[in-house]
């Protein structure tokens, strides 16, 4: 397995964490993601910006529980979560734009003042805009497993972004991971057991958070019978 990067209190790029866990597809975009897009990115959207630290000032205007998502797809269990838990502050990272214009437009339909997002890509945007010690809890839900083996490279809870996510974790914070791929889970178990900076809340697989909403996507895995696992790992 590989070793977690050298130097994560500091600014770190997608090559030097050693991952690329997506390729970008253009996607069809509804004229709704598209209006969204355009006009609502400026009004909860932080552009991309390695300069700039990111925190829960910038989206509560005040100290607050920070949460991170990464990848959150079309992003409507990302806004349920943000709804079941306003003191907290939210910060969405996903790449691929018909989500990101769905997310913009639940956050503005729904008044969501807890949430915004990035578009960007989460390894840098973790590594060079959110500071070391800082981040409550980290939400990987149903990642992409990358199932062929010769693409396992690609997944993104390697020992490379886990060691990055458990640096810019505060003492006690938790990082919390969903998959219906079983191998994938195992792996991830792997994984995060193998971080000396976290250790496992459970025994095993944890217990579903009661605030995390079963989605479609995850009701059909039921129905077709792959089990869904959830980690959860806490700072130590």
């Amino acid at each position: 397995m590989e070793n977690s990067p050298a130097g994560l209190n500091g600014p770190l790029s997608a090559r030097e964490v050693g991952i690329r866990s997506y390729v970008v597809r253009s996607g069809r975009m509804t004229d709704m993601q598209k209006d969204a897009l355009a006009g609502l990115y400026p009004k909860y959207g932080f552009d991309w910006d390695p300069a700039r630290t990111l925190g829960p000032l910038d989206i509560l205007g005040r100290e607050s529980p920070f949460i991170i998502e990464i990848g959150f797809g079309m992003g409507t269990a990302t806004a349920d979560i943000a709804e079941a838990l306003p003191d907290s502050a939210f910060l969405g990272l996903e790449v691929h734009a018909p989500g990101v214009g769905k997310l913009l437009s639940e956050i503005e339909a729904r008044s969501i003042r807890n949430l915004r997002v990035c578009r960007h890509d989460a390894v840098e945007v973790v590594g060079s805009m959110i500071a070391p010690a800082t981040v409550d809890g980290f939400h990987v839900f149903f990642p992409d497993p990358w199932p062929k083996k010769r693409h396992h490279k690609r997944r993104i809870m390697g020992a490379g972004f886990i060691g990055l996510m458990a640096s810019r974790l505060k003492a006690g914070g938790y990082l919390y991971y969903v998959t219906d791929w079983e191998e994938y889970a195992e792996a991830t178990l792997e994984a995060m057991s193998a971080e000396p900076t976290l250790r496992n809340a459970y025994e095993g697989w944890a217990e579903r958070k009661p605030w995390r909403p079963i989605t479609k996507f995850e009701r059909r895995a039921i129905n077709e019978g792959r089990p869904v696992r959830e980690l959860v790992f806490e700072k130590r």
